[in-house]
């Protein structure tokens, strides 16, 4: 009686025992499975921005991948804001005024928001535009940037800081046209002593740069534009004192006459910085 019921404990036992042994394998995998995903896991949920503002600033451009311009303006103000603060920051600090002092104001100015933008690589690109002028006896400092993340995709910051007992404060703020470069180009004051300087840049077009251009007037608290053109088709732009002269195509015309390979005319503007504002002097054709 009881060997028959040995052999059949015995032969019960057997699909227990591998059952067992599968738990066993299954529980050693978990066991080492688990700590790394839940690791990842707890390291996803601390992702989040860099504390230094190379890094603060990359992380956000990052996200610029994809968008439009028309839909950029809730990242690139975030950009804006930090590079901005940070540059009002180590201007009250008196940043500017220390180290080589050989080196002109604006470009430390520059050095630091190149500093700033040193972490993008292309396509994202942060290039610095500034300009330190005299005005009232002071130095007036014009921080700009372009911040890109295609060649088509660009938007322009320009920031003002008038000296104010001796350190630079934060005034004023502009946005020029979008999709372009920045360069600068200066007048005399206007009658009531302001200080007024133009913004002009290129974007790519079809065939051919597109040039804008845009003239301010800043009173030392609020910056007003007084002139402005867009997208000068394959525009050219020349200084004379306070004049300047801008030549274009009309592109309609140009179409026209590549298609009946012909020569298009050119068009050429002479612009008056006058003490009370801008005054367009002759305007003519200019056959190609």
């Amino acid at each position: 009686m009881t060997k028959p019921l040995q052999q059949t404990t015995y032969h019960n036992l057997q699909p227990c025992r591998a059952l067992a042994a599968l738990l066993a394998l299954a529980a050693l995998a978990a066991a080492f499975s688990a700590p790394p995903a839940l690791a990842r896991k707890k390291r996803k949920a601390q992702a989040g921005p860099p504390t230094d503002i190379p890094g603060h600033v990359l992380y956000i451009a990052r996200q610029l991948y994809g968008v439009p311009l028309d839909e950029s303006q809730p990242l690139t103000s975030q950009i804006q804001k930090l590079v901005l603060d940070d540059l009002q920051s180590w201007l009250a600090a008196g940043g500017a005024a220390q180290g080589d002092a050989s080196v002109p104001l604006d470009v430390r100015i520059r050095r630091h928001l190149d500093n700033d933008f040193s972490k993008l690589h292309a396509p994202l690109a942060g290039d610095p535009m500034v300009f330190v002028q005299p005005w009232k006896g002071q130095n007036l400092i014009g921080a700009g940037y372009t911040l890109s993340w295609t060649d088509y995709n660009r938007v322009n910051v320009i920031a003002l800081y008038p000296t104010v007992q001796g350190k630079p404060q934060f005034a004023a703020l502009t946005d020029f046209v979008p999709h372009c470069g920045l360069n600068y180009a200066f007048f005399a004051p206007s009658a009531a002593g302001d200080f007024r300087f133009m913004v002009y840049g290129f974007r790519l077009g079809k065939s051919q740069l597109r040039l804008s251009a845009a003239v301010y007037n800043f009173n030392g608290k609020s910056i007003q534009q007084i002139w402005e053109t867009k997208d000068a088709y394959d525009g050219k732009i020349e200084f004379s004192g306070e004049k300047f002269t801008i030549r274009y195509l009309k592109e309609d015309e140009y179409i026209q006459a590549v298609e009946a390979n012909t020569k298009p005319n050119r068009y050429e503007a002479i612009y008056q910085v006058t003490p009370t504002g801008v005054s367009l002097l002759t305007e003519r054709v200019i056959p190609f």
